[in-house]
């Protein structure tokens, strides 16, 4: 895409509809496709996003009919919940519109492509797709490459349509930097930058995107977001479930790189970045990747072990309901050294945020499930007229909760009612829920749509990707090597002790949840 060439469609919501194209999903039979893709799509049509000619083709190695595809893509899971009539309904609306087609091979044989190409071509001359196709990667990452080269060698890459055709790819973008190098070098082949699309579906969330609302929409936030005013800013993602099935994958990955190494820094991006010099999904990625390239790496192993601190979750919960260890986990090595939370202080080298220390959490087996940014200010200088309330008074905050009971609390000091002047903490506290009656859109329906549109906002770009490699790979690498066991914690608990000492060593404590 052009940087100069502003998509008005992409910004205005009355006309925020797909144009006339077909979606390609590698993997249709897969699960990610079961349960996200297609829900998206059947509600991106009930809410009449899609175009007057929309294609949906599968490409998989299970054998399936057109027939059955179309019934899989009008139906699926929602049928199996009891859902059928909603289904029905939605199906009934939208299957005139649309095509339905299925192809079965293997990914790494031409053959497949070679069919791919001619449903394509029968979808161009039939419902006028006129060569604006978008490639959706729904497989293990392993594949990616693959699957380009060979659309690039059945010039299934190219389009005479302008920014066609597009590329959509699923989180991991490699295993470390040198691996996503090779995976971009791979893909780069055949797309370029503009046409690939990676997926971080935690950006596309309502209240991730509300950070941008509420930093650059509101002018009496800009004077005070910086290290004048602010003190430290904290981010927690915490999840009270474990590994669950994905223990294979999940002990050969980790929290950091599932974690820390995408939403987290993408969030933290975000939150902090410098306002950009238009809402152009390039003028917002390019301010993203400023930050990024601002917040020092921890490559010294004695920064490493004061600013960073992992964990791994032992038996906990009560005698009741009591929670297996990570290691007890079905596929995980018994003696295995994998992070499962982690914690770490960030500094950001730049004009805003020097001496501001991020303070990041993460981790599995936690005791609530929640996602939120705060930002706690300065406290005041002199507190004259309350002595005893200097030391023990919280500092003021402003809370931007991502998940769940999304939304955003102001904290400050207000008196106790009652003859003593006694200070407390109050809130003035803005829910979505409440403050909002529409529904939102699923993260999925809000990136399938942007690919379709051409929308790149929510979509990480090359640079971005190397960037949060580089802040973890040396952390990554010296805890590989360190022959120091990994700390451990209770599950149902906020992490090893280690974690409180990170922070109350700066003289500060985590936020209460």
């Amino acid at each position: 895409m052009d940087d100069g060439a502003v998509n008005e469609a992409a910004y205005d919501d009355a006309v925020r509809r797909a144009p006339a194209c077909a979606l390609v999903i590698f993997g249709a039979s897969g699960d990610l496709t079961e349960r996200k893709l297609l829900p998206a799509i059947r509600q991106l049509a009930a809410r009449h996003r899609l175009g007057p000619e929309f294609a949906l083709i599968g490409v998989a190695r299970t054998a399936m009919s057109d027939a059955e595809w179309a019934d899989k893509c009008l139906s699926g899971e929602a049928a199996q919940a009891g859902e059928a009539a909603q289904a029905q309904a939605q199906g009934a609306e939208w299957a005139p519109k649309a095509s339905f087609r299925y192809i079965s091979g293997g990914y790494d044989d031409p053959d497949t492509y070679h069919r791919l190409g001619e449903v394509l071509a029968d979808c161009d001359r039939t419902l006028g797709t006129a060569g604006q196709h978008v490639f959706y990667l729904a497989t293990p990452p392993r594949l990616f490459g693959t699957i380009a080269l060979q659309l690039g060698r059945s010039s299934l890459n190219v389009s005479a349509a302008r920014d066609w055709p597009r590329l959509v790819i699923e989180k991991p973008f490699g295993w470390d930097e040198a691996s996503a190098r090779s995976l971009y070098s791979d893909i780069s082949g055949s797309f370029t930058e503009s046409q690939i699309f990676r997926i971080d579906h935690y950006l596309a969330k309502d209240t991730v995107q509300n950070l941008l609302a509420l930093r650059f929409a509101n002018s009496i936030f800009e004077p005070i977001w910086n290290r004048t005013w602010v003190d430290n800013v904290q981010i927690t993602v915490a999840e009270t479930l474990g590994v669950g099935s994905r223990g294979g994958f999940y002990d050969t990955t980790g929290v950091v790189r599932d974690i820390v190494q995408n939403h987290v820094l993408q969030v933290l991006s975000l939150f902090l970045m410098e306002p950009p010099t238009s809402f152009h999904p390039e003028a917002i990625r390019d301010e993203k990747v400023k930050l990024l390239r601002a917040i020092r790496p921890l490559t010294d192993p004695d920064v490493i072990g004061r600013d960073a601190v992992r964990g791994q979750y032992t038996r906990g919960g009560t005698r009741d309901n009591l929670i297996l260890s990570y290691r007890e986990e079905e596929g995980v090595d018994p003696l295995s050294a994998t992070e499962t939370f982690v914690a770490l202080r960030l500094h950001i080298d730049n004009w805003r945020w020097t001496d501001v220390p991020v303070y990041v959490r993460t981790g599995k087996r936690l005791p609530r499930r929640t996602t939120e940014l705060v930002m706690e200010f300065r406290r005041p200088p002199h507190l004259p007229l309350f002595p005893a309330e200097a030391t023990t008074l919280a500092p003021d905050a402003l809370v931007a909760r991502v998940q769940p009971n999304e939304g955003i609390s102001l904290r400050f000091g207000a008196k106790v009612p009652g003859h003593e002047f006694r200070l407390r903490k109050a809130s003035m506290d803005f829910s979505y829920s409440e403050g909002y009656g529409e529904s939102r859109d699923d993260a999925y329906e809000r990136v399938i749509l942007d690919a379709l549109i051409g929308d790149a906002t929510l979509f990480i770009r090359a640079d971005e990707v190397t960037r949060s490699w580089r802040i973890v790979d040396p952390l990554l690498a010296y805890w590989e090597q360190s022959p120091d066991p990994i700390p451990l914690y209770h599950a149902a608990t906020w992490g090893p002790q280690e974690a409180t000492q990170l922070i109350q060593r700066d003289g500060r404590q985590w936020r209460n949840l």
